[in-house]
């Protein structure tokens, strides 16, 4: 048996992210790309000293699992160039409208992708894509209550998004499917799990819409 003092034993609960930007004393854009850059900033770790570190500039997102009455979720095939691979993901976009409450790009991302709109929305769960190298917070809801949009008010899909096929998928067979290395796109793959353990709970786990979310620098 390993020495519990070799590492200390955390209470229940205790267990959480702390948001506590440490100081910079210098911050530069390395690359100005199309649609985010790469920051190069100085930062004071402390004792540890200071060190530099170059990363993404990233608005932020958000992701839309969304659920229907036969407890089905609607998923999308989209091709992902760094990847070379058409991924099946969750309709999703950029929060890149300043000021845009995330719920409301939540919204106007389902009806644009899946042509959809829904009565009812939940957090379901928010993480960081990859914190070691952008600074990307994203946000996933649960829609329910589903209608589809007026066919004279859908919105018409380019690029990435033309074409692209779409399908319904039951959220155990999206849960085997994540399971057995089949979905490998980290929004659908972090949300699809969530809402199999959330669903186990009677949806208990489930935040308000409108819930505080200090990981994202512009909601805090």
């Amino acid at each position: 048996m390993i020495d519990a003092l070799l590492h200390p034993v955390l209470e229940p609960g205790s267990v959480r992210d702390r948001i506590d930007p440490r100081p910079v004393s210098s911050s530069e854009t390395a690359f100005a790309g199309m649609v985010w850059d790469v920051q190069r900033e100085r930062v004071d770790l402390g004792e540890a000293g200071c060190v530099t570190r170059e990363f993404v500039k990233h608005p932020g997102a958000v992701a839309v699992l969304a659920l229907d009455d036969h407890e089905r979720i609607v998923m999308i095939q989209q091709y992902r160039h760094p990847v070379g691979a058409y991924e099946w993901e969750l309709p999703a976009g950029l929060l890149d409208q300043p000021g845009e409450d995330p719920a409301l790009a939540a919204a106007r991302e389902l009806a644009e992708e899946v042509d959809l709109r829904a009565e009812r929305w939940d957090v379901l769960i928010d993480y960081f894509s990859s914190p070691g190298g952008l600074d990307e917070a994203l946000r996933v809801y649960v829609a329910r209550g589903l209608s589809a949009v007026p066919e004279g008010e859908r919105h018409t899909r380019d690029a990435e998004e033309h074409g692209m096929p779409t399908g319904w998928v039951s959220l155990d067979d999206a849960h085997d499917a994540v399971l057995a290395g089949r979905l490998h796109n980290p929004s659908a793959c972090i949300s699809i799990l969530a809402a199999h353990a959330s669903r186990a709970r009677d949806w208990a786990t489930l935040r308000p819409a409108d819930s505080p979310w200090p990981e994202h620098p512009a909601y805090r």
